[in-house]
């Protein structure tokens, strides 16, 4: 979900940065106002009416093992894509336009390159530092599940184990959850440290 959704968002901002100030900007934005209104939950419900029971495309919940489970997760991922669509793609294209208008932008136009070349091989470049912050920051969510999906759909993740440790008391899982989740979010801030280096050559690591 997060790769697929990572992929999805930034197109489409970058879509929508590309043809700012026209109606098909205006459009997306008036969109992914409307679909960050929406409660995930509609979404889960809805998707599940129509692809499962009317389209009978995917199974509504459940799970197997080994490729067989590829059919039980595939509609969580869409959904999962589906609901953040709206919110993260008018976060990413505030970034972009942001972007847009630095200093080494209008030198870039000045050069003479296409507006493509200035929006993917400079903006986008330029832009990925609060991409990946944002990025680790859903890491522990990662790592423990969406509970809601989990629960919609029947299949067995860390989020629902933890709240079955918690109902049962067992102190000792939910400590060692809680440690991994900590522990996975440290090491998502270091990785992170270590990738502003690569993508910025000004920042140095010390």
């Amino acid at each position: 979900t997060l790769v697929l959704g990572l992929l999805v968002y930034v197109s489409f901002a970058l879509l929508l940065a590309f043809f700012r100030g026209t109606r098909l900007d205006l459009g997306g934005v008036v969109l992914c106002v409307i679909l960050m209104s929406i409660s995930a939950l509609y979404y889960i419900i809805v998707g599940q009416y129509v692809i499962g029971k009317l389209m009978r495309l995917l199974p509504i919940s459940g799970y197997d093992h080994g490729l067989l489970a590829l059919k039980f997760t595939l509609m969580p991922v869409i959904i999962g894509v589906i609901a953040s669509i709206g919110s993260s793609s008018r976060f990413y294209r505030s970034i972009f336009l942001e972007e847009l208008g630095r200093d080494y932008v209008r030198t870039a136009r000045a050069k003479g390159l296409r507006e493509t070349l200035v929006l993917f091989g400079h903006v986008l470049r330029n832009a990925l530092i609060p991409i990946l912050t944002n990025v680790v920051a859903i890491l522990p969510l990662l790592f423990m599940g969406s509970l809601i999906m989990e629960s919609f759909f029947g299949i067995p993740g860390l989020g629902s184990y933890t709240i079955d440790a918690i109902n049962r008391q067992d102190f000792a899982i939910v400590r060692a959850m809680v440690f991994l989740g900590s522990f996975l979010y440290i090491v998502g801030l270091l990785l992170t440290d270590i990738s502003y280096s690569l993508v910025d050559p000004r920042v140095r690591l010390s």
